[in-house]
């Protein structure tokens, strides 16, 4: 694969990522208020771990443009 390629690859992988985020999120906010809050605690948890993946794909596909 070409640098050019894998930078397509993350891209889509990152509106993945993007989408199960949202889903979380969703989810999460679904449960915030119910005495069932530590499902929401968790998913929050869940949710900021996939904000940091995006990161470091985005991190990852800069390189990638500069090499």
């Amino acid at each position: 694969m070409t640098p050019a390629s894998d930078v397509a690859l993350l891209s889509s992988l990152r509106s993945l990522l993007d989408d199960l985020q949202a889903r979380v999120t969703e989810i999460g906010e679904r449960y915030a208020s119910t005495p069932d809050s530590q499902i929401a605690a968790e998913l929050f948890s869940g949710e900021r771990a996939l904000r940091t993946a995006g990161r470091t794909l985005d991190r990852a596909s800069e390189l990638l443009r500069r090499s």
